[in-house]
């Protein structure tokens, strides 16, 4: 067998999974209006509160490996709220080939509110990802997301030494580009992150973006002062406040997530707490 013939035959052993969700308001309640499920991702939805709708996304595969390819489209109608995030953190694993690719879709209508809440993303040793991110506002709509990545898993000794990662980030306000962010991180990873310019060591990152939001989101999230596990820096502009934490691990990472959104007003999923 040819390296192409290898190749074709591994990726067509290679897991697939879509979600497509589209949700409504009526009569002051957030309804499902479509749901498209395929391959390995379900979504389930377990409470409706305040009017707001609350989706979770299921892996049937328990994690991602290379070549696997995911797909999450989500559209929030005129007025309508939901809250989504997934059932457990996803698990990338080692990968002989192609990056996993992970590709995420995000529609907020007139009015229309969205938390995507997703929990971690944990990377093991020489594992390959490959995601996308692209957000989609109207001209007032709202928005408050979380994705967090933990490279290895410290407290089961499982380090990751080498893998690749790349995430790119384009949000869109109206129809214009107003936030671009791309991070690569490719080869040593391990190294690259206890760089002090980099991660000073730390292996757990995330960054939570808030629209609209400006000088009362920061204000808010400085006066927690030294309560932070690790180190989270907020920023401000065009419209939106955007936070970066870093984090010895995983568990110190989530500490800070939850402390954070608690001080903009918003509460995790209960699958968090579990």
């Amino acid at each position: 067998m040819t390296q192409a013939e290898h190749l074709q035959t591994f990726l067509a052993n290679r897991a697939t999974g879509h979600v497509g969700l589209s949700v409504v308001a009526a009569a002051g309640v957030t309804r499902r209006r479509q749901v498209h499920e395929h391959g390995s991702l379900r979504a389930r939805f377990p409470n409706t509160h305040d009017g707001a709708l609350e989706a979770v996304i299921v892996n049937t595969g328990g994690g991602m490996t290379g070549g696997d390819r995911f797909t999450v489209d989500m559209t929030v109608g005129e007025g309508a709220s939901l809250v989504a995030g997934t059932a457990a953190a996803e698990k990338i694993y080692r990968s002989t080939g192609p990056a996993a690719e992970m590709n995420v879709t995000l529609k907020v209508a007139v009015g229309g509110r969205l938390a995507w809440l997703p929990q971690e993303t944990i990377l093991f040793d020489r594992a390959r990802l490959s995601r996308r991110i692209d957000i989609d506002l109207a001209a007032d709509a709202s928005l408050v997301m979380v994705e967090a990545v933990v490279f290895g898993r410290a407290a089961m000794g499982e380090a990751l030494v080498d893998g690749s990662f790349i995430d790119r980030w384009r949000l869109r306000r109206d129809g214009r580009l107003i936030y671009a962010d791309t991070a690569k991180l490719d080869g040593a990873i391990a190294e690259q992150l206890s760089r002090r310019a980099v991660a000073d060591g730390g292996i757990a990152l995330a960054t939570v973006l808030v629209a609209p939001g400006g000088g009362e989101e920061l204000e808010r999230v400085r006066a927690l002062g030294d309560t932070f596990a690790g180190e989270v820096g907020i920023s401000s502009w065009n419209g939106l406040a955007v936070a970066r934490l870093i984090a010895k691990d995983g568990a110190s990472l989530r500490h800070d997530i939850i402390a954070l959104l608690a001080a903009l007003g918003t509460s995790v999923p209960r699958l968090w707490l579990q």
